[in-house]
């Protein structure tokens, strides 16, 4: 598990918008090659379609991945550092350590057999090779699928050129677009040359004709081949060597941009800035002025969505934009040629900046899970933003990453974020901005279990602030000291570090979510001293301050506390339903450790009430996840020991056997159906113990033997000298009766059951 590939689906492949015109032989001839080879890599020029093909193929071959398949856009990605971070944000797999990412992902996908589409790697093939080659090595259920400009140069990469589309196809292609944008267009023999002659002229490329076709708006075909006509002659007249195919697709672009308006044009360029998706307030803020109004770039967007130049994309939190890549790319290189990629960056970076300080501040506030919500869907431009500013220098992007805390800690990135503050506290001077990374950072990294990083920072920082009068910086340094104390069993300084923090909080009346967590965090070490009255009156004034402000977040723990101390009480009925409470919140913002603590409290709650099969199962389930939060309950002995309690417990009443077959269960679930489970909705089923299953025949264990051997069903059927198709339902029955998913989890029951 350790994360979650999404529960449910089977892959998160975008639905088509409109109709796949041709390319059924490219299809065919991509899953042919997908059957045989691990890593098909799909080259061609810009706009020629080699998404939409890897799609269309992907998704015609879906059924073949018992775990999906799996898209992955790196177009908007600039920090080849962070190619690892978007795979494992789209397939969902979380990890909060400090250990490589790369290898995380190796472990978490090593038993799936699934497909992964990576999409525009060109930019990043360094970082994409590096990381398809590991991938390929490490889970040999994976086949990869990319669209590059240049091949990988990964060993058995086998690569399909994709050509412009044959006549037929690219003339059915205008007909269906043309129809679109004018239902009376009807192609018939009177007009069948003049459309062939233009998509002869465009080369086949799909991208071209389809924003040669969407010209049919305001121009009629006579009209629009004799413009597409003149200007082509004279850009061939320029022409000097290089590929036709690049040639014909930059003049056909080139034609679409000397179309539009003055002010299209100039949102055009400047709107290339943005990485991914954008809303209209980011357009306005960034692309106006400089004789553009800001009342002009709504209008000029929707003419660049009426022209295809920029597609519309409708999500929960409103309308958002974006550039096709190879329009956004020929937008880069007119500002670049104006001069202007600078200034239009610097604005850009400037107003992320603005916003993720007006996030900042609304977070202590009811809007915390749309907050979350907004800062994943502005992850692309942030990210361009920070990687902008570090290599431009300056403290922007210093300040731009501490302000970010609430995403990293509070959301459940702390990998990505411990990358941006190592940046960030490498290049800042001494001062407020490097004080902050530092104690933001040193956060982060407590939360990561790199303590030593931790302690280094935050003192650090504390020295700082000692010496400057910083009261500020004083006051969180002081905080987060005080948690590296409570994770090493340190009670004593850390309750003398909380009530120094919170008097420093007050004595600058400063109320947060940060000010609720050091009430908390003290309320925690009262429990661990077994003082349940101050907990609780710790935790019930902290759940008041959040109810007062709506905050939700840093309330969510105090829920946990509480829990905690009824569960000790033993009020399991209240203490169930606060570590419910507590889970469905952390769910909701994709906090990894209030998720783990959750579950695990539920899993000790369940041993009291004597639900054994439940606690085994949540048990499983928070070893996975434990796995990518970091130290297993921080390696603390105040936390840990309930822990070991409810094991010894559980497997007293189970039986060691019983006890392993259901907690490997448990470790089976993803993030999301163990939640599910531990919350108690339907769609969790409790998984049923492997010993209480149907037995295996005598075939059947001779197959399992064979596989836990390594043998493939080939090979199984050649050994037992049986059809691959009968070999192929042993398997299958198999997994059935000891409910598993894949043959590396026979192998391993095969495996215990021998010692």
């Amino acid at each position: 598990m350790g994360g979650s590939l999404y529960p449910g689906r089977r892959g998160n492949l975008p639905a088509d918008t409109t109709t796949f015109v041709g390319r059924k032989h490219d299809v065919a001839e991509v899953r042919r090659l997908l059957s045989e080879s691990r890593l098909v890599t799909l080259t061609g020029v810009g706009g020629v379609g080699k998404t939409r093909l890897a799609l269309r193929a992907a998704a015609e071959t879906s059924r073949a991945f018992r775990d999906g398949v799996w898209f992955v856009e790196l177009g908007g990605v600039t920090d080849p550092e962070l190619v690892v971070h978007t795979v494992l944000g789209q397939l969902g797999v979380r990890d909060d350590t400090v250990r490589m990412h790369r290898t995380v992902l190796v472990e978490h996908l090593r038993d799936r057999q699934m497909l992964i589409v990576l999409d525009n790697c060109e930019h990043v093939i360094g970082a994409a090779a590096d990381l398809v080659d590991a991938l390929l090595r490490g889970v040999p259920g994976l086949r990869v699928l990319a669209t590059s400009r240049e091949r990988l140069g990964v060993d058995g990469e086998h690569l399909w050129q994709v050509a412009p589309l044959p006549q037929d196809p690219a003339v059915a292609l205008f007909a269906e677009r043309a129809v679109a944008v004018d239902p009376g267009f009807v192609l018939d023999a009177r007009n069948h040359e003049q459309v062939s002659q233009i998509c002869a002229l465009l080369g086949g490329i799909p991208l071209a004709i389809e924003l040669a076709a969407v010209r049919l708006r305001v121009l009629g075909l006579d009209h629009l081949s004799s413009r597409l006509d003149n200007t082509f002659r004279v850009l061939a007249d320029g022409k000097r060597g290089g590929d036709p195919r690049h040639q014909t697709l930059h003049a056909a672009v080139d034609w679409s941009f000397h179309l539009c308006t003055r002010s299209e044009q100039i949102l055009w360029a400047r709107a290339s800035v943005f990485s991914g998706t954008f809303d209209l307030e980011a357009a306005e803020r960034v692309c106006s002025g400089d004789s553009v109004p800001i009342e002009e770039i709504m209008r000029s967007l929707m003419g660049l969505v009426d022209k295809s130049v920029v597609v519309a994309e409708q999500h929960p939190s409103g309308t958002r934009f974006r550039l096709l890549e190879p329009l956004r790319q020929y937008g880069l290189g007119k500002l670049r040629d104006a001069g202007r990629e600078q200034v239009m960056r610097e604005r850009h970076r400037d107003h992320f900046i603005e916003w993720a300080e007006r996030r900042e501040q609304e977070w202590f506030g009811p809007a915390q899970p749309q907050i979350f919500a907004l800062t994943r869907l502005e992850q692309g431009n942030l990210r361009s933003a920070l990687d902008f500013g570090f290599d431009h220098g300056g403290d922007h992007c210093v300040h731009l990453a501490s302000t970010l805390w609430f995403y990293w800690a509070g959301c459940g990135m702390l990998g990505e974020g411990r990358h941006w503050l190592d940046r960030a506290v490498a290049s800042a001077k001494p001062g407020p901005l490097r004080a902050k990374a530092l104690w933001v950072n040193g956060y982060v990294s407590t939360l990561q279990g790199d303590l030593p990083a931790s302690v280094r920072m935050l003192d650090e920082c504390r020295e700082y602030a000692v010496e400057s009068g910083d009261g500020s910086a004083l006051a969180y340094a002081t905080h987060r000291i005080a948690c590296t104390h409570l994770v090493s069993d340190d009670l004593d300084l850390a309750e003398s570090g909380f009530q120094e923090a919170m008097r420093l909080y007050r004595s600058q009346g400063t109320v947060n979510s940060h000010t609720m967590l050091a009430g908390i965090e003290l309320a925690i070490s009262a429990t661990f001293r077994r003082d349940f009255a101050s907990a609780e009156r710790l935790c019930v004034e902290a759940k008041a301050i959040g109810e007062e402000h709506g905050e939700l977040w840093a309330q969510a723990y105090a829920t946990w506390v509480l829990a905690l101390c009824a569960w000790v009480s033993g009020d399991l009925a209240r203490a169930d339903v606060l570590g419910r409470e507590c889970l469905r919140i952390k769910r909701s913002f994709h906090d990894l450790l209030g998720i783990v603590l959750a579950i695990e409290l539920l899993a000790w709650i369940s041993a009291s009430q004597g639900n054994a099969v439940r606690a085994a199962t949540l048990l499983g389930a928070t070893n996975e996840i434990w796995q990518s939060v970091g130290y297993p309950m921080f390696g603390s002995r105040y936390f840990g020991t309930p822990h070991g309690e409810c094991e010894s417990a559980t497997v007293s009443t189970l039986g060691e056997q019983e006890f392993r077959a259901v907690f490997r269960k448990g470790m089976d679930l993803e993030l999301d159906d163990a939640i599910a489970f531990a919350i108690g909705e339907e769609q969790a089923q409790v998984p049923v113990p492997v010993l209480a299953l149907a037995p295996l025949t005598r075939r059947e264990q001779q197959v399992a033997d064979l596989i836990a051997g390594g043998m493939s069903n080939k090979e199984i059927a050649a050994r037992l000298v049986i059809a691959r198709r009968t070999a192929e339902g042993h398997v299958e029955r198999i997994l059935q009766k000891l409910g598993f998913s894949s043959r590396a989890q026979i192998a391993t029951w095969v495996t215990e059951r021998r010692v």
